[in-house]
Formats: structure tokens, C-alpha cells, sequence
């Protein structure tokens, strides 16, 4: 089917290749399709839903049916890519999806003679009995017998980068409205990106042999538009790039394919770069999408679009087929038969819907002697595997069709007309307008600083696009700050503007056969749309939804104005009143790798080690995972389990000292003239007057009034803050520290910096902690009286510069030591020698979690969520009593959060010491109620206390400390276990221990 010349593929360089295991031949410069194309296959694929034989349709990315499987080996297997959107190379390997055994003999065609049975919506009211057995029984039934194709099993291989960019305009669109607005941006000086879908840019201009611009032929302006374009040196020419999605303040997602296209890419590059481009101004000129007709049996392959099969004759130069019908209701199909008839394809019918094509085109049509009849429609089509006839028929007067001979074809080309192709401005919240005169809907008016030209902004001829492409990059670039650019005249010899068109289903025969598809990617019907009406459906998202009409990853490329066609005239309304579905991103299907980028792994869940941790590790610590942090749990001598390793540090530290690697713990630097201010505003604590050299528990609530963080903070000068934060929140504080600083108050003389990897910190804890560290401490004085506790001082330890914290999270007598993070390890060895003779230990997370439950200390997290307040947790205290204001004040005063009835924090002690409650486990005031039961709180914390020599818990009780001594009950499997509300102290009560 290839033609003896023409078309811009090499045919010196020929390309072997593979589809479904049959070798074949194609030439450097094609597609996929168009290689099949030339090797005579339209068969290319099954149906979703059907399992109906389906051909190529379109050209570009608003293919619905030809959706391959490409692998280059295992696990480089890429399913549903678009064989109009796959270049060919050296090698390639392709295959068919959603078959068995073969694309020509499929055993679940059977879906397609039961389909009365398969009506929109029919598994909704079919598969009810028995209950609950969807998901066992009929969905992965259902899902295996209707897909796509499938993912690779193993791990992706290939690289992904991701790129940011700045510009002043960004061009999405290489035909020749994007070309001439991104050579008017760059004649006015703009920095100009200019993205297309396609391998090479041109759009519509790569297939056009017949027009001249400023004297030229259309492909040699091009030429020469591409040149100017690079000898700028103001653009940044981005091809085989898809603009997928628009995104507030002018982002815009971008995705680049940079070796899908070679025969053996290169280890060094990356598969896709994903790009993020921020744009002072945008220019859409994304172009606009055939139409199909909806006619019965329109679906079988050798059916396409009448523009892609001009593309395929004079892009690729592949004849679509040897006897061709051309069906439509537009002046457009006209040019490509006449372009067909000149390659020697025999034009059998030209069958316009319309009641007179008299337009010139059509014209030169009939004076080439190609066959034309108007008021003809097309009423059903022959063939299995491929169409060999299409039956027509002739619109009457009073609307009805008569039936004509049936015209034998191996090939029908199709054209509605043309739809603009608005879904990134949908996407960007543009607002939309319905062009009766078009039949389609436009942008109007924007959300964006963006403008639209050409086709997708309702402007068809190749002059009249020019004019609005080169309008529309110059107002962009004066948009965005530059001057004028200078006038230029593009003046054009083409064919006049085609029109016409059509929308929802042609008129039928009483005698026509055969299921008219309006969305080809999901086998969805007009009848189904129909019923959807009859069914109560109305609005337009409901019946895409229903119907899974416009959604996978075709998008309503070539389905939604036909569908809302058949809907205004079932529902005898104009389609304004139905309004549009929105276009969601991404525009077409955008790889996980893209969007993961490096972070996969090790790099997507990274592993982060304490500079302690080999110490740790040698001293056979058991670790967890914190977070991303590898933490020490506990460390175990000889045999010991886990509790019994606890048991024995928790005693270590309440009666002797004990080291804690306490590095994880976030760390924020707050320093500026207003940071004592900015902390004011920020935490519930007052610290305008807290001196230098001492700390504070600080408290950060949400808007809504729950607790977000803790922890303390240090003044360390008058301008600087050293805050810490739970290990998980360092990041969430961070951030929300700087929106503050940035959109609330930015008038404020404040600077924010994350130090959480620039210490390393060691906790010291336990009545003989000073003595420990006394002997290693230089120009510190750490007795009681000079360093109190909740203090800070700045000196060194053992050589090395600290920042000594007196602050305790288990109770007794502490010190948090801070050293330059790659000191840490020697730190820790050197408390560890110092501390052997005071019979020192090391302890872990878990410990640490025994020793502050037995104090009642709150963790952030687990003993809270996002509804407790601070009375709940018992923390009211720790407001600043003259603070006018701080985030989550006013929430604090609203009538819910003095409810008495609000669960509260509390201890329980079960009146079995033994037995150890489980943390999240239910409370209940009665456990004879019936079911089900009515919960009044839940276990946050639970653990066994060797110093206390039970168990202990703590948790979050409605009312809670108005049932201070009170019996609750927690229900658990077979047995229900009851227990005694106290106070959330069970150690030290007065705090006595504090100062050792």
C-alpha cells in the first residue's frame, strides 16, 4: 500500500519490525500505524468491552482503537501506547492487547453476540446475588475478560528525570499557529518554549503538499520558520513532548520521550524528562480533532478519519486502501479524495450527509469526476475482519431514509467535522462557550494569562490561523513585559476554508444493522446513551459515568460532541443547557516513572542513619523504622527479648543513668530581630520574655484548634531560637512555618532553617547523668544551681563545640547533648567510656516510650490525632495567659471544644497488673450493652512497668477526668478486660526526680 514517492519517511532506510511475531518492513520517518498501514493491516486490536475486531482510526493522539503493547524484554514491556504515537525503529517489537488466542480468532468475541445482554450500566443491576460477591466473583471475572493491556511484572529498569523552567511564553503547539506566535515571541525579545506531541514539529503543515506561504511551499516555510526559530537563540525547542496538564499560575506539566524512538538507547540518558514549566504568559495552539460519524458498524477496521487518511497518503506516503468510500459532512474529506484519487486510489462514493455540498472544494471534486451524493448517509457496513462494502441510503424530504445499493470498499474514511481541542484550557478553569455555527465549544473566557490560536481557538484556513498564531505570540510577549513585535504579513495560497459538520447520529435506516459506537475506546453505543436517558440520566456527567463515555485515556477526544449531540436530541434540549464534562489530566497518559522520577527506592522511602547508628549497630541494637529514620528500639544482652531488654534499661535509668541517641529529633534555627515575634504568633507559649540560656515546652496548634507538635525550645541569643520537633513533624513544621513567614506575615525580620542533620544529639538520663558528664564538659558549669533545669548553655565536651540542653522526656535528671553531626559517633563512644563506671547503658525508642508513659507524657501522634485539643491532653497550662493571638486561638473558643463530654487524656491501670492492654483497643462504660457497643475512648499508649512492676496505660476517655477512680471495661476477644481511670502520672508525681 505504499505509494511510489512522496511523503517525508526515508525510503532509504529501511526499518524491520514485529507485530504479533510477523516480521515486516517499514521505513525510517513512520509510525507504527502507518508501517502496518503500508504492509495492508488494519487489524490491529479488540475491543474493551466486545471484543470487536478494531482497526487504525486516527493519525495522532486521539487514537481510540490501536492501542499496542511494546517490549523490548522483560521488564521494558509498556502497555496501551498509541501505534500512532510509536515511532518506528530497528527491531521494534509490537503487540496486540485484550485477545486470546490470536487478534484474528478472539474466543471472548463471544461478549459481542451476548451483548444485548451487556447494556450501559448492566453489571450496576445484574451482578446484586449473591451478596458481597462482586469483588470475589464477578469483578475479577469481568476484569479479565474486558481490559487493555497489561503492565510488565517486574521492576521498571529505565531512568526518569524531571526538569523546572521559566520562560516568558510557552507554546504548546508546532503547527503553524504555534510556529508563527513563537516567532512573533521571539522577534519581541520573550524566552520562548515551544513543546509538540510529535516527533517533528509542524503539525498539519507536515502533510500539506498544495499551500505556499510568503511564496513557498508549505513545507519549505517550515523549514525556514524552524531556522529562524533556532538562529533566535530564544527558544527552547522541546519535540516528542506532550503538554499534558494545566496547572494553577501558568504551571504547565510537560512530558518528553527521549528514547522511545531509538533502536538501542543509550545507558547514560534517561527514558522520559518530565518537565515543569512556569510561564509569565501561555499560547495554546493545540490544534483540533476530526470528528468521527456515528453510523451503524462504524467501527470495523479499514474505517479512519478522513484527515488521517490524508496524513498517512502524504505524510507517509501509504495509500489507506485501494477502493475507498467517503463518508462526511464536511467540505474537508473532499481534499483528501481528491488527494487519494491523484495517487491512484479509486474513489467509489463520496456520500455527504448534507442537503447541498456546493462549496469549492467539493466542486473541484465533481470536476475531477469523483462520484458524489448528497443527503446520503451511510447505513451499516459488511465485512468481518476489515469492511468490504458500506450500505448507504438516501435522506428523504421528511427526515426518513431510503435504502440504496450497498458500495463495496476495502477502506471508508469518515469526518463530523472538526473539534477544537480545548482540554488544557478546560483544564486550566477557562471558562467555555458553545459555537452553534462550529458545532463545538471554544474557549472563552480565561483563568489563566493564557491565549488561544488557530484551530483550537475556532479559527480554521491556513491564513487566517497564521495571523491568529503570530496576534497571539505578540500579545503574550508584550504580556509578559517586552515590546512589539514587528508586523509581519504571511501571506498564503491554499484552498479556501472548509465547512460543515455534524453532530450525534446520522439519520438511519429502518432496515439498518449494526451498533453505532460513539466512544470506540470503551464500545459505547447511541443506543446505550439512549437508555441512559430513559434510565433518568440527565446530566452529562452522570451519563458519562453510567455509560464510561469520554473517560479512560481517550478523554472525549472523538467521542463527547458526538455523545452530547445524541443526548440533545434524546433529551430535546440544545447542548448548552447540557453542558461539558470536564477534560482531566493528563491529556494522554503520562508513565509512573515520569511522575516518580528519581525518587524510587532507596531515594523514593530513604533509608536515613543517625552518624551513631554504627555504634549502635555494634552494640547489637535491634532497629526500627521511624519515619525514614533507622531508630535503636532496644539493645538485648545475650538471649534477652524484647521485653526483657526493655525491663532492664527502663530500671537502669531510673536508678542509674542511661544514653539515648536523640538525633532524629527535628531541629529548627528561628533567628532575626522579630523571631521571639514570630514565635509569639506561632505557639501557644509566651517568649517575648524568656531569657537567653533557657528553654521552654512549646506547643503548635493546627487552625482548627488540634494539637500539630511539640517540643522545646531554647533562646540562645536574643535574635535566635533553637527549636526541636517530633521526629515525623520536622518537615510538616517546617513547612508551615514558612507559609506564615512567607503570605501571613512577611513583614516580619525573620530567617527559618531545617538544622536536623547539622547535630548529633545524645540524651543523657538518670540520677547520675551530672555525674557522668561532668568530668567531660568545658566551660560549662552543670550544677544545679547555675544550670536549673529547662537551660542551655553553648561549650564543649571533650574538644568538641556543643549545645547542652538540661531537659528530660523520661522524668529524672537529663541532658541532651548537641555536637556537629560527624562528631556524633564520637560522642556516644566517648559518654559511653566515661559513663562504664557509674554502670551506664544504652536504651532505645521503646524505653524511651515506657519511661515518658510512666511520666504521662504526651507523643504527639500517637497519644493525640487531629481532633484533640490542648485541655484535652491535660496541656491548657502551657497558654500564654496575656497572648493576644497565636495560630488556632479563635478555634480554641468555639462551643465544640468546651464540651465536657470531650475525651480527655487519663491513665488506666487494669485490675490485672499483668495483663497489658492493646494500644488502640476500645473503652467502655458497660460491657453487658448490646451490640453494638457504645464506645466512650481508646487505648493511645500501653506498656508493663518494671519500676512499677505492672501495666500502665494511657488514653483518650470521654469526660475522662471527671471519672477519676471510676471501673471502664475494654471488650477484647474473648474475654473483656476491666480497668481503673487515674491520673497520667504514674512516676514521680511532684517531680522531684527532675533535679536528680
Amino acid at each position: 500500500m505504499r505509494t511510489p514517492s512522496g511523503g517525508r519517511i526515508d525510503r532509504a532506510r529501511p526499518l524491520r519490525f514485529r507485530f504479533d511475531g510477523r516480521a515486516l518492513n517499514g521505513c525510517a520517518g513512520d509510525t507504527l500505524a502507518s508501517a502496518l498501514l503500508a504492509n495492508g493491516i488494519h487489524l490491529v486490536g479488540r475491543s474493551f468491552k466486545y471484543h470487536r475486531p478494531r482497526g487504525i482510526m486516527a493519525a495522532g493522539a486521539d487514537e481510540p482503537n490501536a492501542l499496542v503493547t511494546v517490549a523490548r524484554d522483560a521488564a521494558r514491556h509498556t502497555p496501551n501506547l498509541r501505534a500512532t504515537q510509536v515511532e518506528l525503529y530497528e527491531g521494534l517489537a509490537a503487540e496486540s492487547q485484550n485477545r486470546w488466542p490470536s487478534l484474528a480468532f478472539d474466543t471472548a468475541a463471544v461478549n459481542d453476540l451476548i451483548s444485548p445482554l451487556l447494556p450501559a450500566g448492566f453489571y450496576y443491576k445484574t451482578f446484586m446475588w449473591p451478596p458481597r460477591a462482586w469483588h470475589r466473583l464477578y469483578e475479577p471475572k469481568i476484569r479479565a475478560m474486558a481490559g487493555l493491556g497489561r503492565a510488565a511484572e517486574l521492576p521498571d529498569p529505565d531512568r526518569y528525570a524531571q526538569r523546572y523552567a521559566h520562560c516568558d511564553v510557552l507554546v504548546v503547539g508546532t503547527g503553524p499557529a504555534g510556529l508563527a506566535a513563537a516567532l512573533a515571541a521571539a522577534a519581541a525579545g520573550a524566552r520562548v518554549v515551544l513543546c509538540d506531541e510529535q516527533a517533528e514539529p509542524g503539525g498539519s503543515l507536515l502533510a500539506e503538499p498544495h499551500a505556499t506561504i510568503e511564496g513557498q511551499p508549505a513545507q519549505a516555510w517550515l523549514a525556514e520558520a524552524l531556522r529562524q526559530i533556532g538562529a533566535s537563540g530564544r527558544v527552547r525547542l522541546l519535540p516528542r513532548t506532550t503538554a499534558f496538564g494545566y496547572f494553577p499560575h501558568n504551571m504547565i506539566g510537560l512530558l518528553q520521550r527521549i528514547t522511545d524512538h531509538l533502536p538501542t538507547p543509550g545507558p547514560d540518558l534517561p527514558r522520559e524528562v518530565l518537565w515543569q514549566v512556569r510561564a509569565k504568559q501561555v499560547v495554546l495552539a493545540a490544534g483540533a480533532i476530526e470528528r468521527p460519524l456515528v453510523f451503524p458498524g462504524n467501527d470495523r477496521p479499514g474505517i479512519m478519519l478522513a484527515d488521517a487518511g490524508r496524513t498517512y497518503l502524504n505524510r507517509y506516503g501509504v495509500r489507506p486502501g485501494q477502493t475507498v468510500v467517503v463518508a462526511t459532512a464536511h467540505d474537508a474529506a473532499y481534499q483528501a479524495a481528491l488527494d487519494l484519487a491523484a495517487a491512484g486510489v479509486r474513489i467509489a462514493l463520496i456520500a455527504d450527509l448534507r442537503r447541498e455540498a456546493e462549496g469549492v472544494l467539493p466542486q473541484a471534486a465533481r470536476a475531477a469526476g469523483l462520484p458524489v451524493s448528497v443527503r446520503t448517509v451511510i447505513t451499516g457496513t459488511n465485512g468481518r475482519l476489515r469492511i468490504s462494502a458500506a450500505r448507504t441510503g438516501h435522506v428523504e424530504g421528511d427526515g426518513s431514509v431510503s435504502a440504496r445499493d450497498a458500495v463495496p470498499c476495502d477502506a471508508l474514511l469518515m469526518s463530523g467535522g472538526f473539534t477544537p481541542s480545548i482540554h488544557l484550557f478546560s483544564q486550566s478553569r477557562g471558562a467555555l462557550r458553545f459555537d452553534r455555527d462550529l458545532a463545538a465549544y471554544l474557549p472563552d473566557a480565561p483563568a489563566e494569562a493564557v491565549h488561544c490560536a488557530g484551530a483550537c481557538a475556532g479559527i480554521f484556513g491556513l491564513g487566517a490561523v497564521l495571523e491568529s498564531g503570530y496576534r497571539a505570540g505578540a500579545e503574550a510577549a508584550v504580556a509578559a513585559g517586552h515590546g512589539a513585535a514587528p508586523a509581519r504579513a504571511m501571506p498564503v495560497d491554499a484552498a479556501v476554508e472548509a465547512t460543515g459538520g455534524f453532530l450525534g447520529q446520522v439519520p438511519q435506516a429502518i432496515a439498518g444493522r449494526g451498533r453505532a459506537f460513539v466512544d470506540f475506546q470503551n464500545d459505547v453505543t447511541a443506543k446505550d446513551l439512549k437508555l441512559a436517558v430513559r434510565e433518568g440520566f440527565q446530566s452529562v456527567e452522570h451519563v458519562k459515568r453510567y455509560t464510561t463515555t469520554g473517560m479512560a485515556t481517550d478523554q472525549g477526544k472523538t467521542s463527547n460532541m458526538n455523545a452530547l449531540g445524541i443526548l440533545s436530541d434524546t433529551l430535546g434540549r440544545p447542548i448548552p443547557q447540557i453542558g461539558l464534562t470536564t477534560f482531566r489530566m493528563p491529556y494522554t497518559p503520562v508513565t509512573f516513572g515520569a511522575f516518580a522520577g528519581h525518587a524510587r527506592g532507596a531515594q523514593f522511602d530513604p533509608v536515613r542513619r543517625t552518624p551513631i547508628h554504627p555504634a549502635a549497630e555494634a552494640a547489637g541494637a535491634v532497629f526500627e523504622d521511624v519515619g525514614t529514620w533507622k531508630r535503636a528500639r532496644y539493645f538485648p544482652h545475650g538471649g534477652e527479648g524484647m521485653h526483657a531488654a526493655v525491663n532492664r534499661e527502663c530500671l537502669a535509668v531510673r536508678n542509674g543513668v542511661g544514653m539515648f541517641d536523640a538525633t532524629t529529633l527535628g531541629k529548627i534555627e528561628v533567628v532575626g530581630p522579630d523571631a521571639a515575634e514570630f514565635l509569639e504568633r506561632l505557639y501557644v507559649n509566651p517568649w517575648a520574655k524568656l531569657a537567653p540560656g533557657r528553654c521552654r515546652y512549646g506547643l503548635l496548634l493546627r487552625e482548627d484548634g488540634s494539637i500539630m507538635d511539640d517540643g522545646v525550645v531554647g533562646r540562645v541569643a536574643p535574635d535566635r531560637f533553637h527549636l526541636t520537633t517530633t521526629t515525623g513533624g520536622a518537615p510538616a513544621v517546617m513547612a508551615m512555618m514558612e507559609d506564615y513567614r512567607q503570605t501571613e506575615w512577611p513583614e516580619l525580620n525573620v530567617w527559618l532553617t531545617s538544622v536536623t542533620e547539622q547535630w548529633a544529639v545524645v540524651a543523657v538520663q538518670g540520677p547520675r547523668a551530672r555525674e557522668v558528664l561532668a568530668p567531660l564538659v568545658e566551660g560549662i558549669d552543670i550544677s544545679a544551681s547555675t544550670m536549673p533545669h529547662m537551660s542551655l548553655r553553648d561549650g564543649s565536651i571533650g574538644g568538641i563545640p556543643c549545645r547542652l540542653f538540661r531537659v528530660s522526656f523520661s522524668g529524672e535528671l537529663g541532658f541532651e547533648v548537641n555536637v556537629p553531626a560527624n562528631h556524633g559517633r564520637a560522642l556516644w563512644e566517648m559518654i559511653g567510656q566515661a559513663g562504664a563506671a557509674h554502670g551506664i547503658v544504652p536504651y532505645g525508642t521503646e524505653t524511651m516510650h515506657v519511661l515518658r508513659a510512666e511520666k504521662g507524657y504526651v507523643i504527639v501522634g500517637q497519644d493525640t490525632d487531629g481532633t484533640v485539643s490542648l485541655d484535652d491532653a491535660g496541656l491548657a497550662w502551657a497558654i500564654g495567659k496575656n497572648k493576644r493571638d497565636f495560630v488556632g486561638k479563635r478555634s480554641l473558643a468555639r462551643p465544640d471544644m468546651q464540651r465536657a463530654d470531650r475525651k480527655q487524656f487519663v491513665g488506666l491501670l487494669t485490675e490485672d497488673p499483668a495483663v497489658v492492654l492493646e494500644e488502640g483497643a476500645q473503652i467502655v462504660a458497660d460491657p453487658a450493652q448490646p451490640v453494638p457497643m457504645t464506645m466512650i475512648g481508646h487505648v493511645t499508649s500501653s506498656y508493663f512497668s518494671a519500676v512499677l512492676g505492672r501495666s500502665i496505660a494511657l488514653a483518650m476517655v470521654a469526660g475522662g477526668r471527671a471519672r477519676m477512680g471510676s471501673r471502664l471495661h475494654v471488650p477484647m476477644p474473648g474475654r473483656t478486660i476491666a480497668v481503673t481511670v487515674a491520673a497520667p502520672v504514674f512516676v514521680d508525681p511532684e517531680g522531684e526526680k527532675l533535679n536528680g
